[in-house]
């Protein structure tokens, strides 16, 4: 047995568990290959992430891009979000990955207004349900509601509702865990 950490001169064999390079890939590739690249593809996964999308917390500026606050009172937060293809999947609705990121975002203000900062807070919880799509160019009210709050828990619901129609196409639950805040050292 040689040293592992030696380099041999002599090509090895591959077997059959080991993953192709590049050029071996097209000869055994499974006949959907294709397929599911131009899936990637067609769904921009295979392009380059723009230089001014790598910041540290681009995704909080692009959901701030999209979500206007309207009211803010004790226990309840209202905001307004149009549906934009930066924010759609593949069947052109809002993305369901947005739909959750909008909802802890409201549910976070919501208690912020029954929580008081002496207390930090975690999301334990984030339970979404998708009734129905909201597609490109839609307005939607999202609103959050306190349900419950106490001193160590509290309980938000948000729904997202069409502008136009009242009609309920997101809904979602959301509980935090509230703590006094621990001195920093």
């Amino acid at each position: 047995m040689g040293n592992p950490s030696s380099a041999s001169q002599e090509p090895q064999a591959a077997s059959s568990s080991d993953c192709p390079t590049t050029a071996e890939s097209d000869e055994r590739s499974p006949p959907y290959t294709s397929s599911v690249m131009r899936f990637l593809e067609g769904v921009g996964i295979s392009n380059p992430i723009p230089e001014n999308y790598s910041s540290e917390d681009f995704y909080s500026d692009l959901l701030c891009n999209h979500l206007k606050v309207d009211t803010v009172r004790r226990g309840h937060v209202t905001c307004f979000t149009t549906v934009k293809p930066t924010i759609t999947n593949s069947f052109g609705g809002l993305h369901g990955g947005a739909v959750a990121a909008i909802a802890e975002r409201v549910a976070t203000a919501t208690a912020r207004t029954v929580v008081g900062e002496d207390k930090d807070m975690f999301l334990g919880e984030l339970a979404m349900s998708y009734l129905s799509s909201a597609t490109i160019d839609a307005e939607l009210i999202v609103e959050g509601s306190v349900v419950r709050s106490g001193r160590n828990l509290t309980v938000i619901v948000v729904e997202f509702r069409m502008r136009k129609t009242g009609k309920l196409v997101y809904y979602s639950r959301a509980t935090f865990y509230n703590s006094p805040l621990i001195a920093k050292l």
